[in-house]
């Protein structure tokens, strides 16, 4: 097994971070392929945390070169901020980052889009972070957008900023009713660390190429999950890019026959952040009628907060219709089970087996949102092992109703569970499958 690709198969906030910072151990290299600065990885190494949110996890190794590809949206002030927060801490970072020419990068006009949009529809506010993800993808689709290789040539560079901020100038003044945004203001933010960005710049196809040939090992790394997929996801509930694992390839720029091994990351439970179809959830902190104290235990006992908002997270028994879904669609190899210490108190845990939707069964989620507001999810009740499973590494150590409980989960998705973490630390992670040993 050489390349792994690692990513979420829910709504994201799987723990897909610590997963990648723990196999990269053995590899040369992280790709990072899609999304913005709008998703966060939480890593913990001996007790110390650290938020990453553009830069891949496999920065905490000082051996590892990290990819940043051209299906990726970057902010630099974003990227220079968390830089300088790693920098801070001891860890090189500009040395060993690199960057594909072809990405676009987010300038405040598209945080200011994005923000305004989501004013704009009030309650039906789709829920998103307001960094300017969406509206820098729209820009890349409309043939507009600005690429970290538009920094080479300054003249270029300033024509195209001042047709765009007419563009977007118009928009705010006449459609959203706010202030217009300064020309210079914005070529003096994108100008700020050009040199550095310049540095970075790599020809990231060509370096994965190199590394697949010398049979170098290579995780990629996704950002949110496959149910915030812009195409297969619960739309228009979703992110701007595609999680799911085809585009690994896209957003790298390498050929599909080079990622060998797709895992899956699940979260024990369920969590979602901002709006759209939850089927199986307890709890919602916006929702008084959602106020189930089961899914309360699960949000304070997971911490689930967002890890770059900070905002709550709605809660819920784990989904395996979703995870169906997920597995058919990323053709899911091996999962690893996150977070299963917060379910140690439990005296009984549920899996949503399947959905009835205007009375038919479905063992699998449908595609899109129309049908999912309609389900009735269906549970299986379990035994809890009410008992610590904190920091366990030995698969025997765990209660006989944990090991039930997962293997009721492996078998219902019929896919072998590689890893079980049992603690946010590097180190509390259980590893059934090998990996890189041969």
């Amino acid at each position: 097994m050489q390349n792994i690709l690692i990513l979420g198969t829910q709504w994201g906030d799987e723990g897909k971070g610590k997963i990648v910072d723990w196999l990269t151990e053995k590899c040369a290299a992280v790709v990072r392929f899609q999304g913005g600065h709008n998703a966060g990885h939480t890593l913990i190494i001996n007790g110390k945390k650290t938020v990453l949110r553009l830069i891949p996890s496999g920065i905490m190794h000082p051996h590892v070169t990290c990819y940043i590809g051209s299906g990726v949206v970057l902010s630099p002030t974003a990227l220079f901020n968390e830089i300088k927060e790693l920098e801070d801490s001891g860890i090189s970072v500009k040395t060993r980052l690199k960057i594909a020419p072809t990405t676009h990068l987010i300038l405040p006009y598209h945080a200011t889009l994005d923000k305004a949009r989501e004013t704009a529809k009030g309650d039906c506010k789709i829920g998103t972070t307001g960094r300017g993800i969406g509206p820098c993808y729209e820009d890349k689709v409309a043939r507009r957008g600005i690429r970290i290789q538009d920094l080479k040539d300054l003249p270029t560079l300033e024509q195209k900023i001042k047709e765009n901020l007419e563009y977007y100038n118009f928009l705010f003044e006449n459609y959203f009713s706010i202030a217009k945004l300064d020309y210079n203001t914005i070529l003096e933010e994108i100008t700020l660390h050009r040199s550095e960005l310049l540095l970075m710049i790599d020809d990231v196809p060509l370096r994965l190429h190199n590394l697949y040939k010398d049979k170098h090992k290579v995780i990629f790394e996704g950002a949110q999950g496959t149910m915030l997929d812009v195409d297969h996801g619960t739309y228009p509930f979703v992110t701007s890019s595609n999680c799911i694992a085809g585009n690994a390839a896209i957003g790298s720029g390498i050929g599909m026959h080079q990622i060998d091994y797709v895992l899956g990351i699940v979260k024990a439970y369920c969590s979602r952040v901002g709006a759209g179809p939850f089927p199986s959830q307890l709890y919602d902190p916006d929702n008084e009628h959602a106020q189930d104290e089961i899914g309360k235990f699960l949000a304070k006992e997971g911490n689930e907060f967002g890890s770059v908002t900070g905002r709550p997270r709605r809660t819920g028994w784990i989904d395996l219709p979703a995870l169906k879904r997920a597995v058919q669609i990323n053709g899911i190899r091996g999962l690893c089970i996150t977070k299963l210490d917060v379910l140690d108190k439990l005296s009984e845990i549920k899996l949503c087996t399947h959905y009835l939707i205007n009375g038919e069964k479905h063992d699998i989620s449908p595609q899109g949102s129309i049908e999912l507001n309609k389900c009735e999810p269906v549970f299986e009740v379990l035994e809890g092992w009410k008992t610590s499973t904190y920091g366990i590494t030995n698969w025997n150590e765990l209660p006989a109703q944990a090991i039930k409980y997962l293997q009721r989960i492996q078998e219902l998705l019929e896919v072998n569970i590689d890893i079980v973490s049992t603690g946010p630390d590097r180190i509390h992670t259980i590893t059934l499958n090998p990996f890189f040993n041969d």
